[in-house]
């Protein structure tokens, strides 16, 4: 038997068999005392290539503390890299139980650095799997606000007026100043790179059909969709989701009052109402940047310019570009409520359902106006 002393900690070796080395650990093994080096237990392990197993003797170990269990660390992991195999069962259960939960963590940590390669058959199922799951939230998602509107018409939905004025001011008043930048921005846009094509062939008094055709069936409706997805839409699912990171979703639910009639539906309705009007008020600013380069860069009278977009822009098309905002509202304000329902219970979760509402948005809100563009053509409007 070797020996090696400390001041109030002591370690000492004995081989039990020629493969097996017993580390015998005494007294008290405490971070304030003079502990013994690990080093000592590599000496023994290097100067016999025999040696394959470890083993542990505490019956003589009075205290421990957190320096106990890195110079147990500290012998396990050099221990594996010499290919020797250690055991747990000689320390307390303590021990035994804090370096489990060490080397859990040490694990996890090591699985999240290196994910584990998959092969393709379980990435299409996990895939699968995912896609079924989410397209079941969705439907039962869509289920309740039927019902939570449904309970609205019949006046028995439990919803305050006053979030509803408040969503409508958030979603209408206070859009209007980056709604109004856009939209002039747009227009000019849309009448310049027009006014350098036509002004070749002397056809300049259309780039008024160009701008209005374009603010009123298409660009108002998508520009004012796009613009509260990144607004209004992120806003609803960061409000819900950090209330469901609060537990505030649970407390309705608990009080038996549903979250969708408390928090979606005032929400929707909201941003439904104020979309057809935001998009009016879309067309004309578009309009107006428009007007901005016809009359400044193309030498047209503010008169010709009007009686040129009165002629080129029906009821037909303000009443499409109408229509489409209604239903980009209307998916604006599922995604983000959605998203917001969905959300996790951590900080970073909330991140991340705000993220996806603005994408989920923006993607719905363009496949949902090629469909509109489709149906038009078929229809011949």
């Amino acid at each position: 038997m070797t020996q090696t002393m400390s001041t109030n900690s002591s370690l000492a070796f004995t081989r039990l068999n020629s493969a097996t080395l017993l580390i015998h650990l005494s007294g008290c093994w405490k971070i304030t005392d003079n502990l013994p080096d690990a080093a000592e237990v590599f000496k023994h392990i290097e100067s016999d290539p025999d040696i394959r197993h470890i083993s542990f003797d505490t019956h003589d170990l009075t205290e421990w503390d957190s320096s106990l269990l890195t110079f147990l660390i500290k012998i396990i992991d050099q221990s594996a890299l010499k290919k020797v195999a250690t055991r747990k069962d000689g320390l307390p259960p303590g021990v035994q139980r804090l370096l489990t939960l060490a080397r859990a963590d040490a694990a996890a940590k090591e699985a999240l650095q290196k994910p584990a390669a998959q092969s393709f058959l379980y990435t299409i199922g996990s895939g699968a799997l995912v896609f079924m799951r989410t397209a079941y939230e969705m439907l039962d998602f869509l289920g309740e606000v039927f019902l939570a509107f449904t309970a609205l018409l019949r006046g028995k939905a439990r919803l305050r007026g006053s979030d509803l004025l408040l969503f409508i001011q958030d979603c209408g008043a206070r859009a209007l100043p980056i709604i109004s930048l856009i939209s002039v921005l747009v227009g000019l846009i849309l009448a310049f790179v027009g006014a350098v094509q036509l002004r070749l062939f002397g056809a300049q008094i259309y780039v008024a059909d160009l701008v209005g055709i374009a603010m009123v069936r298409e660009m108002g409706a998508m520009m004012v969709a796009i613009i509260m997805a990144g607004r209004t839409g992120a806003a609803f699912a960061a409000q819900i989701g950090t209330m469901q990171t609060n537990e505030e979703v649970d407390a309705l639910v608990t009080m038996g009052i549903s979250p969708v009639e408390f928090l979606v539906v005032p929400r929707m309705l909201a941003l439904v109402l104020m979309m057809p009007l935001l998009c009016l008020y879309a067309d004309f600013m578009g309009i107006l940047g428009g007007t901005l380069v016809g009359v400044g860069m193309l030498d047209l009278s503010f008169g010709q310019y009007f009686q040129q977009t009165k002629a080129a822009i029906s009821l037909t098309d303000i009443s499409l570009g109408v229509a489409k905002s209604t239903v980009f509202g209307l998916l604006v304000a599922l995604a983000g409520c959605l998203k917001g329902m969905q959300c996790g219970r951590s900080a970073s979760a909330v991140g991340s359902a705000t993220t996806s509402a603005v994408v989920t948005a923006i993607v719905a809100v363009i496949v949902s106006d090629g469909i509109f563009a489709v149906i038009t053509d078929i229809i011949g409007i």
